[in-house]
């Protein structure tokens, strides 16, 4: 079995690498690709380690997720990217830059960046592992997660794709990546080190990162700003792309960090 993750890619110019969170899988950023594609960037979606059809990783944590994104890097030919992470995929993205500063030029972090602490634990992974507990298959862990943790200005197109990617995935590695969440644990003084430029976006409703939370975030790196979606929950990028892709095409218009 190949170590290489499955993605999907969409268009030509400068990469920008998306990374989903523990609740879906690529599509969790369909509308991104197309639209970062037809801006002008090499979009690139992946499947997390024992998503879709990529190979899980043994132990199922930070440092081994960090390691097939930084493979992925590798085959994709690439030189510094943009590394776009929702969620735990925030989380990653964070991680990767410390591992690899060289292999990134900016960050885009939504919903997702500080490590979880015992509030947004206990919201959010939580009633997760408990569904599970409970042996709920994943479409119907999703009909009862989804409408709590959304916002009430959810495009329902949107929220549809949400329940969709939740649904495609498999429970034993949802619950490997829900225990993984809370063993986050950069610190303050590691993440001050990283002078990449960044954008955080958030779900003025999302429980599991609120707003304070990234606010709190953008004070501690050193080039970083904030926009936070009114009425939207945890999936900003679905709950309303327009306003999200908006302020990332944004972002990516800005120069990036010099490299040497």
């Amino acid at each position: 079995m190949s170590l290489l993750p499955s993605f999907s890619l969409l268009g030509s110019g400068p990469t920008v690498v998306l990374l989903h969170d523990a609740d879906g899988d690529h599509l969790s950023f369909a509308p991104q690709l197309e639209t970062l594609a037809c801006a002008g960037y090499r979009a690139v979606a992946w499947d997390m380690p024992g998503y879709g059809r990529s190979a899980p990783v043994e132990p199922y944590g930070f440092k081994g997720l960090a390691q097939r994104c930084l493979l992925l890097l590798d085959a994709l030919q690439c030189g510094a990217v943009t590394l776009v992470g929702h969620g735990l995929g925030a989380m990653l993205a964070l991680e990767v830059a410390l591992r690899a500063p060289e292999r990134v030029q900016r960050l885009a972090l939504c919903a997702g960046g500080p490590a979880l602490d015992a509030a947004a634990t206990a919201a959010w992974v939580a009633p997760r592992l408990a569904a599970l507990g409970e042996g709920l298959d994943m479409a119907r862990i999703a009909e009862r997660i989804v409408p709590r943790d959304a916002g009430p200005a959810a495009l329902p197109e949107g929220l549809r794709l949400v329940h969709h990617a939740m649904g495609r995935v498999h429970p034993a590695t949802y619950r490997r990546a829900l225990q993984a969440l809370p063993e986050f644990a950069r610190s303050a003084s590691a993440l001050a080190q990283l002078h990449v430029p960044t954008l955080l976006v958030g779900g003025a409703l999302d429980r599991c990162t609120p707003p304070e939370a990234l606010l709190a975030l953008a004070h501690v790196l050193p080039d970083a700003r904030a926009v936070m979606l009114p009425g939207v929950g945890h999936w900003p990028q679905l709950e309303n792309p327009e306003a999200f892709e908006g302020a990332l095409l944004d972002f990516l218009a800005q120069p990036g960090r010099v490299l040497h």
